[in-house]
């Protein structure tokens, strides 16, 4: 099997892997980084489970080869929290119960996360726009859009 070097930065460290021509950027994290937030839930880019950020855009890792990955910037659910603190959306998600079998919350942490960094004030129908490539069979999405919700006015409010 051909193998591709690249480099990537991951929740801002800078990676040197080499990768399988054939492996997605989903099987680089799982396998290569040990980053297991990002779940696998359909190879087929219809679920949204892993979800991360791509030079600041949300990608369904299980579409984009690793190779293509080479230069790029990418967070994954891991990469939100900071100097041990969750990052405010991922609060928001606790505090409202947001969390149920937990299988769609990385997808959908990541997907908020790019939703309110480009609008932080977004209707409730702008943010079921931006979740509706994550699919969650646990809930209903209305705790999942209140938690958004809140960590934008959070967010508004400031420290």
């Amino acid at each position: 099997m051909a193998t591709h070097a690249i480099q990537v930065t991951v929740n801002g460290n800078r990676e040197q892997l080499e990768v399988p021509s054939n492996w997605t950027v989903l099987q680089m994290l799982r396998e290569k980084l040990a980053l297991t937030g990002t779940k696998n839930g359909c190879s087929a880019g219809e679920c949204g489970a892993c979800t991360v950020l791509m030079n600041g855009e949300p990608v369904n890792s299980c579409m984009v080869l690793a190779a293509e990955a080479d230069g790029a910037e990418i967070v994954t659910v891991e990469g939100l929290a900071h100097d041990r603190q969750l990052d405010p959306l991922q609060a928001a998600f606790v505090d409202e119960g947001a969390v149920q079998c937990g299988f769609c919350t990385p997808g959908m942490l990541i997907s908020a996360r790019a939703l309110l960094d480009r609008n932080p004030d977004p209707s409730d129908e702008q943010i079921r726009a931006a979740l509706i490539g994550n699919l969650c069979r646990c809930t209903r999405y209305t705790r999942i859009v209140g938690a958004v919700r809140q960590a934008a006015k959070l967010k508004r409010q400031g420290p």
